[in-house]
């Protein structure tokens, strides 16, 4: 870049930036095919080289992952540890079915003293398992990863996932409390957003893609009517799951979401223990300011 090649060092972060964001826009709203993933590796490329700007740096770590035959052996993350502070707790966040590791906005975390750790949640980017019934298994070696470093506290971590990446949140505070301090689901399904009703009626919501197709991707399958086949099996209230004990658990969303109803909140809040709940005006995730720093207070007070 010619910014580089003089040494601006504002024109050539603006560049990168510019440069990621092209392509991130080119792979949306997930890299189905031969030219989204080609966009989504070039995407990569420039963010990493505006991570170069990051304060506290990012580090890209390959975490390994036992996995079954046919499924990916690491698990790709990045890590950024705030600096002056001795072992300080962790949040592991990721997105949604559109939305990857790279997209994770941490400032609000890494400000509060918070080392965070941004995934791609199952069935994404470059997640080594779909999403299926049991892929919450793609936590634990990560869990144990971040119990045997000296740089970060491992025992005091939370969780958090956007969107659809809310479900596997919930999840994990039902399945791994013992190995978390508190959870976020920030939009996440839980029931009524895998019955067939619902499926149809977010077709013509906000979401401005094809997002039965797009979730179908997410969990090993390749079309509409297959999603609305398999999505009841997903449902958390079928799993058995809500009733049992969890983890502290912080549910956020709009109240007038219309990719994922806000009736699985309600859901959520009507079973198993008392759960932290902050809803908003307006559609998915709620999107209003201080959303995230919000979360992040409720975040650092279950990990003090």
């Amino acid at each position: 870049m010619a910014a580089e090649r003089a040494g601006d060092e504002d024109a050539t972060v603006r560049e990168r930036r510019y440069a990621y964001g092209f392509y991130r826009i080119a792979r949306y709203p997930a890299p189905t095919t031969p030219a989204r993933l080609d966009a989504y590796r070039r995407s990569q490329q420039w963010y990493l080289q505006l991570a170069r700007s990051f304060d506290p740096p990012l580090q890209r770590v390959r975490i390994p992952f036992p996995g079954r035959p046919g499924e990916g052996e690491a698990i790709v993350a990045d890590l950024r540890v705030p600096r002056a502070v001795s072992r300080p707790p962790v949040a592991v966040v990721w997105g949604g079915i559109d939305s990857f590791k790279e997209e994770r906005l941490t400032d609000a975390y890494l400000a509060r003293g918070i080392a965070t750790l941004a995934i791609d949640m199952p069935g994404t980017a470059d997640a080594p398992i779909a999403g299926s019934e049991d892929a919450e298994r793609l936590w634990d070696p990560i869990f144990d990863w971040l119990e045997a470093r000296d740089d970060v506290d491992g025992r005091r971590v939370a969780v958090g996932g956007n969107s659809t990446g809310g479900y596997w949140a919930a999840k994990l505070a039902h399945t791994r409390r013992e190995r978390i301090r508190a959870a976020v689901d920030h939009g996440g399904p839980a029931h009524h957003a895998f019955e067939r009703e619902w499926i149809e009626r977010s077709e013509d919501g906000e979401y401005p893609f094809a997002l039965a197709e797009t979730l179908a991707a997410a969990f090993g399958r390749r079309t509409r009517d297959e999603w609305i086949a398999y999505a009841p099996r997903l449902s958390l209230l079928r799993l058995g799951l809500l009733d049992a004990p969890c983890a502290p658990l912080l549910l956020v969303n709009g109240v007038d979401d219309s990719v994922f109803p806000i009736a699985d909140m309600h859901l959520l809040l009507e079973h198993g223990d008392p759960k932290a709940v902050r809803f908003y005006p307006g559609g998915h995730m709620g999107n209003a300011p201080g959303i995230a720093e919000t979360i992040a207070d409720w975040v650092a007070m279950r990990l003090r």
